[in-house]
This record gives structure tokens, sequence and C-alpha cells, in this order.
């Protein structure tokens, strides 16, 4: 976007739960998600890299006040939109399809929450996935990319059938059962990696009490392919993986919490892998990827410092060059929980 700075040094992309207010704002107009700037601490749910304890990198505004919380990189969220799409697990829809068709009250459309919902790709995938009516109620704690993202929404089906779009900003710590009454999806890209496992234990427990499912996609898994390999390539990727736990975070853990969390509430629960396939015709986000993924580590151990330098030049020009080709393994998660009412 024209507003907004280029990333910090190092590429990562990022950021933890704000405080834990919600607002609602209407959809389509330029006053989308309009929230007071001034919020403290106004940083939102969403993956990527991580930065710093808790938090992922952001970009400030420029013409924003000086004591204004960064945003998160819409730019980051555009690049990787292609990548997460194709790496989504299709092998879900189906059972996700046979549950929505199921629900009580499905008649009247689909009610579909999307948590930490950045620039709205998740809609912009799922909605055309699925039939009949739906209405997306879009959570973040960013109000610019709540605007972005109901502005992005898709306006209709699989089958035709109107989409609409409302937007909440909030985050999931704070998500209760009563926040879903009437959900019949809660979905998520990206996000149970920056989560706690208390986190993930709320957003279980709020989508078993509402009685819906759950599709809760690109988890980061903590494994990577590069092509041509390097020997530094298992050391930065272990430091790598310890920056993401740090500060409580679940980081790779993520889906295995998550898979225990809403199992523990009655929930069955699928996970298929998700892995982002990068090579030549995705150089711009594997560049990105890169620095981010080299920085976390470098952060992580200060020690590494000297040969990562060296690493990443040499992998960046090898990206550069059409040369390398790396596999980033995620995963995404099906939660069926038993919905509410009697219903099977």
């Amino acid at each position: 976007m024209r507003k907004t700075a280029t990333t910090p040094s190092g590429g990562t992309i990022p950021a933890q739960p704000g405080p834990r207010d919600v607002t609602d704002a209407t959809h389509r107009g330029p006053q989308a998600g309009a929230v007071p700037a001034s919020d403290e601490d106004a940083v939102i749910l969403g993956a990527g890299p991580s930065l710093g304890p808790g938090e992922r990198a952001t970009v400030r505004l420029r013409d924003a006040e000086p004591d204004e919380p960064p945003r998160y990189a819409p730019e980051w969220l555009e690049l990787r939109e292609g990548a997460d799409a194709a790496a989504r697990a299709h092998d879900l829809l189906d059972p996700l399809r046979i549950r929505l068709a199921n629900l009580p009250g499905r008649a009247g459309g689909l009610v579909i929450h999307d948590v930490g919902c950045g620039t709205g790709s998740m809609g912009r995938w799922l909605a055309p996935h699925l039939d009949g009516a739906q209405h997306w109620i879009l959570h973040d704690r960013d109000p610019y990319l709540l605007h972005f993202a109901a502005v992005a929404c898709p306006r209709s089906a699989a089958d035709g059938s109107r989409v609409t779009v409302e937007t909440r900003r909030g985050d999931v710590g704070r998500l209760t059962p009563d926040a879903l009454a009437g959900a019949s999806l809660v979905t998520a890209s990206a996000l149970l990696d920056v989560l706690t496992r208390e986190e993930v234990d709320t957003l279980a427990a709020a989508c078993a009490g509402a009685g819906c499912p759950a599709l809760l996609t690109l988890s980061v898994a903590g494994r990577v392919e590069l092509t041509p390999s390097d020997p530094l390539d298992t050391e930065i990727a272990e430091a790598f993986n310890a920056h993401q736990r740090r500060s409580g975070l679940l980081g790779p853990d993520a889906i295995t919490a998550a898979a225990e969390a809403f199992s523990a509430h009655g929930a069955t629960v699928q996970v298929h892998p998700s892995p982002w396939r990068l090579g030549p015709g995705e150089s711009a986000l594997m560049a990105m990827w890169l620095r981010g993924w080299v920085g976390a580590a470098v952060e992580q151990r200060p020690e590494l410092r000297e040969r990562a330098d060296r690493y990443l030049r040499e992998r960046l020009a090898a990206c550069e060059a059409g040369e390398l080709r790396a596999v980033v393994h995620h995963s995404d998660l099906l939660a069926l929980c038993r919905p509410t009412g009697g219903a099977s």
C-alpha cells in the first residue's frame, strides 16, 4: 500500500494479541473497521516469521503519529496469498461441507467467523469453495486491515449465492461461546503458531461451546527443506523454532496443542499437511521469508550472526538466480465440534 513504509531490516513479519476490546463496524464503506488509531498496543494476530518475544514484525504508516503502534504490512499478506491458497489442504473441504450441510439453521445461510483475518485472504479462498448464502464476520486487531479485508471480500459463493461481510475489532484471547452464538464455522489462517496454549484452549472452548466446526490453516510445522541444501540449514531451522516458542507462544507445537485442545472438548479432529512449495516463480516471497527466517534465528542465537550473514547472502543470490527451491511445512486442522441442539 502507498502509505506503508518498507519492512524492517531482516524482513520479519509478525505480532501478538493486543488489548481485548471488540468494536462492530459495517462493511464496504471507507469507515469499515474504523477504530481510534490511538488505542494502545494495537497489534494484530496472524502469521509469519517472528521478530521478538511474542510479537511480529510490522511497518509504521508514514503519516502516523509518533506514538501510534506499528501496523502489520499488507504487502507481506498480499505477497504470501498465492502460496497460501496453493498450500491449503483441499482434502478437508469435503468433510467440512458435509458438516455444514447438516448444521441446524443452515437454511438461513452460513455465518462464518474469520479470526485474525488480516487482509481477508482466508475468505477470498474459502467463500468460493462453499455453496449457499454466507455472512462473514471478520475479526482483527488492526482497523486498517479490517477495512482492506471487508472491501476485498468475495460477493458470491460457489453457487452464486450472496456473500456479505462485517468487521469486529478484537482478538482470540477473549473469544467466548456467546461471541460465536449462531456461528456456522470459525476459520483462521497462519494464526495458531503465534498463540499461547491458553489462547488455543480458549479458542477450542469457544468453538465447542457454540457447537461450530473450526478450519484452522497454515500453522508452521517447524520443518524446512531447501534445495540445494547447505550445512547450516538445520542449525538455522532449530534456532528459528526456538525463537517461535519464546514468551510462551506455541510456534511449531501449535498444531499438536490445538488437536489436543479440540479433542478434549469432544471434537473430531483431522490434520493435513499444507506446505508452501516455493521456486523461481515465488522468488519475492522466498526472499522475504528467508530474511525473516534467518533474522529470527540470529536473534535467538546471536553467535550465529557471522555465519548466518554469509548464508543469507548466498541463499538470496541463489533465489535471485532462480536456483533455489524451498518447502516450508505447515499443517491445516479441521475440528468438527459436536453441534449444539442435538444435531449430529
